[in-house]
């Protein structure tokens, strides 16, 4: 049962001519949960429910959390989610939509995480939101879509938190034999788990997400993610907080599509003509959504940041 749908693929007219090459956008904020994560996720879940799992535990406040929760749903089988004490009332929210059983546990992910771990019985299955190999093969499932439609572009840009979607689209590019394919990773100077492994040469932990991309706050992205920056190429490349949610607001003037901070850091880069993107006439950018941002949000933080 596939959980996702086949997102639209559509050369931005606007992004084009700031940047002054071809780009295409891979539209995943159209997600039924509002991002990428139902991809993998709901590859997994069904996976799970095909193993006899009876029950989804889930740790993430976030896309993760509300893309287990629509696959239970979906699925009819029913979801707890532990969230930190962080999360946001909209997140929350948008979770009792999905009818998820919502636990409000410690001032960080990590330790929802460590209290969702541990309710995980016989006959649950836990839902980590971003390293598990199942992730990365339905994450893969995106480029699976670009290549079907005969689109093959110079360079793939995309956005890293714990690394999911990054090991998804490299698993992508190698089934469909386009190893040749570059993969322009960006994230936030407050969030950069992933820069900082690609320097040190294993995965690294930060002492604290300092951005207002808070689904790129992973401190530290998984070792998959590590592997495929030594085995491929990809460009590890940095943005403000006040480009990623500039280029929000950009976005959705222009495409009447709202996405958080997150996705608006690969955005940046077409909006800001980035030198790293110079060498490639056709690029493409992945639109990974974000459920939870506001609109209100999106111009609380440009006020701040400017």
């Amino acid at each position: 049962m596939k959980l996702h749908i086949d997102t639209p693929l559509v050369e931005s007219r606007a992004l084009s001519l700031h940047s002054g090459r071809s780009v295409w956008l891979k539209l995943d904020a159209l997600q039924p949960p509002g991002s990428f994560k139902i991809r993998g996720v709901g590859h997994a879940c069904t996976e799970y429910a095909r193993r006899g799992a009876r029950r989804f535990v889930s740790s993430s406040g976030g896309n993760a959390g509300l893309a287990v929760a629509y696959a239970g749903r979906k699925l009819g089988l029913p979801v707890t989610v532990v969230v930190p004490q962080t999360t946001s009332n909209r997140a929350k929210e948008l979770l009792q939509l999905e009818n998820a059983e919502i636990i409000v546990h410690g001032a960080s992910w990590q330790e929802a995480n460590a209290l969702a771990v541990s309710l995980v019985g016989a006959t649950d299955a836990f839902l980590h939101p971003f390293d598990d190999p199942l992730l990365w093969q339905g994450h893969a499932s995106l480029i699976d879509e670009v290549a079907q439609s005969g689109l093959k572009p110079d360079a793939v840009v995309l956005s890293v938190g714990g690394g999911g979607l990054l090991s998804g689209v490299a698993e992508g590019l190698h089934r469909n034999g386009w190893n040749n394919v570059p993969i322009i990773a960006v994230e936030t100077h407050g969030a950069a788990s992933f820069h900082a492994a690609v320097h040190a040469g294993h995965a690294v932990q930060l002492e604290a997400i300092n951005s207002v991309a808070t689904s790129l706050g992973a401190k530290k992205v998984c070792d998959q993610a590590v592997h495929w920056s030594k085995t491929r190429l990809i460009d590890s490349v940095l943005v403000s907080d006040r480009s990623a949610v500039a280029a929000c607001e950009r976005f959705l003037d222009d495409h009447r599509l709202l996405v958080e901070p997150a996705c608006g850091a690969s955005l940046a880069l077409a909006y800001e003509g980035a030198v790293q993107l110079e060498p490639f006439k056709t690029v493409l950018i992945v639109v990974c959504g974000g459920a939870t941002a506001t609109v209100d949000q999106i111009r609380q933080w440009s006020r701040e940041l400017a």
